[in-house]
């Protein structure tokens, strides 16, 4: 058992799989939370054993829209401190938008995917963040920043407001919370069947650097803010884009 813990939501594939075998590979011991027992439970044996310790990740079947399962994350915890909290769990969830019963359905699901699974899952494990030390890193979108997504733009935006407000709190307690911003990144779940090379082409266009984002991509900048040489950033937005937008 390593001396630090990590918690990933959203832990099973892409972004959130990269981190969590980026964190283990720094030596946290990483639980991973989702829906999907089966695809936590191969992401957990794999990354463990990529990194040389058997058990150094687990799987944690929660939905973390609901408040009673996100209580199955703080018993998977236990007595440990919680070191690393990475709140990555969300998407662009679609829907029927031609009534307005069908705007608010589209906009709550979209709303709970991306900001409650956040805020119930960092509640639920608020006492047990390591003072001092402890981090707190949200994955938000370029899209909370240039908009285009709707109802999962604003969702994402959320999570920037609620960042800086809950760094003001916990920041005299020495608990630093941030935001990453990705742009595109290919190889993950996020466009599913909805991705087109035409969509793909267009938006390596749009980066400065000429080239998609990656998984790993991502998680280097979460590491980085995990890690011992950023106890002095918080309430921050990190673009992780190419230059697709500039910084502001």
């Amino acid at each position: 058992m390593g001396e630090r813990l990590a918690v990933v939501s959203g832990g099973g594939t892409g972004i959130g799989r990269a981190v969590a075998a980026g964190l283990a590979a720094d030596g946290l011991d990483v639980l991973v939370v989702g829906r999907r027992a089966a695809v936590l439970a191969a992401a957990a044996e794999r990354i463990s054993a990529e990194c040389g310790r058997a058990g150094a990740v687990r799987g944690v079947v929660a939905d973390l829209t609901d408040p009673e399962q996100a209580n199955l994350v703080v018993e998977a915890v236990g007595e440990r401190a919680v070191d690393v909290l990475v709140n990555n769990a969300g998407g662009y969830l679609g829907g029927e938008t031609g009534t307005l019963a069908g705007v608010a359905a589209h906009w709550r699901a979209n709303f709970d995917a991306n900001v409650l699974t956040a805020v119930l899952l960092t509640e639920a494990l608020r006492p047990a963040l390591r003072r001092p030390g402890g981090r707190v890193i949200l994955l938000s979108s370029i899209a909370a920043q240039r908009g285009g997504g709707g109802a999962y733009s604003a969702a994402k935006a959320a999570l920037h407001g609620w960042a800086y407000d809950l760094a003001t709190q916990l920041g005299p307690e020495q608990v630093t919370v941030n935001v990453v911003s990705p742009g595109y990144v290919a190889d993950t779940e996020f466009f599913g069947e909805r991705m087109t090379p035409e969509g793909h082409a267009k938006r390596v266009a749009a980066t400065l650097v000429g080239r998609a984002g990656e998984p790993d991509d991502v998680a280097a900048a979460v590491r980085y803010l995990a890690g011992p040489s950023a106890g002095y950033v918080t309430g921050q937005v990190l673009g992780v884009n190419g230059g697709s937008v500039l910084g502001r």
